[in-house]
């Protein structure tokens, strides 16, 4: 691989970029592909299959050729909202997977470095904190406080901007009361239901690491189905 695009390879995933690197395992040529980008003329007849590998965000050998594609797939948003104990068992569980952690807690006694270590830590209220947050539809909202005036303006967001996973801890009762909050924020129907609550699948687990455990699964089933 040339030394150019070894380059922009790194430069391309220090900035979380998408792209799928395409290689010819006969001669060793490589080139980084991206969509709506023209191929050079080596590889451009198989454009179709690559930008397939590419979509499905999946490795592989495009059939009958040596043409290898590898895809870099950019870190999935999880904002975790509410710096409890549970979320530091979802940390611990979270940070092997492909995804990018943010906590946010206006409670500096609850999200303090010291119980968080090298994570991205907004310590403001949900409304201010989303202002420095680029969201859309790839990302995911695990709220945890219980307190409506966290967890509730958090929701919201994440409604209008479509997360592709939304998830509220607390019992059935809770979640009752915080979808009639929701419909008479004005929220529709279909849309509150796309909230798991309560959240998590169910695997019988009562302790903090056994629920962390259940929210990080039924987050990456849910991400699998996107």
């Amino acid at each position: 691989m040339k030394l150019e695009i070894l380059k922009e390879i790194i430069k391309k995933k220090e900035n979380k970029l998408e792209f799928a690197i395409v290689t010819n395992l006969l001669t060793g040529e490589s080139e980084i592909f991206e969509e709506k980008k023209p191929l050079s003329k080596n590889f451009e007849k198989y454009n179709d299959q690559i930008n397939r590998f590419y979509k499905s965000k999946k490795n592989g050998i495009v059939e009958n050729t040596d043409i290898f594609i590898e895809t870099y797939i950019r870190p999935i948003k999880v904002i975790i909202v509410g710096a409890v104990h549970i979320a530091q068992y979802l940390v611990d569980y979270a940070k092997s997977l492909n995804f990018e952690i943010l906590i946010i807690d206006p409670r500096g006694y609850f999200a303090s470095e010291q119980r968080f270590p090298s994570m991205n830590i907004i310590n403001k209220w949900p409304d201010e904190a989303f202002k420095e947050i680029e969201t859309n539809s790839n990302t995911a909202l695990i709220a945890l406080t219980h307190d409506p005036k966290i967890d509730d303006p958090a929701l919201q967001h994440a409604l209008k901007k479509k997360f592709y996973y939304i998830g509220a801890l607390g019992s059935k009762k809770t979640h009752e009361n915080r979808c009639q909050r929701l419909s008479d924020a004005g929220f529709s129907e279909d849309e509150i239901n796309s909230i798991h609550g309560p959240i998590g699948i169910k695997l019988g687990g009562k302790s903090a690491p056994e629920i962390a455990l259940s929210i990080v699964s039924q987050l990456v089933s849910e991400t699998y189905k996107k």
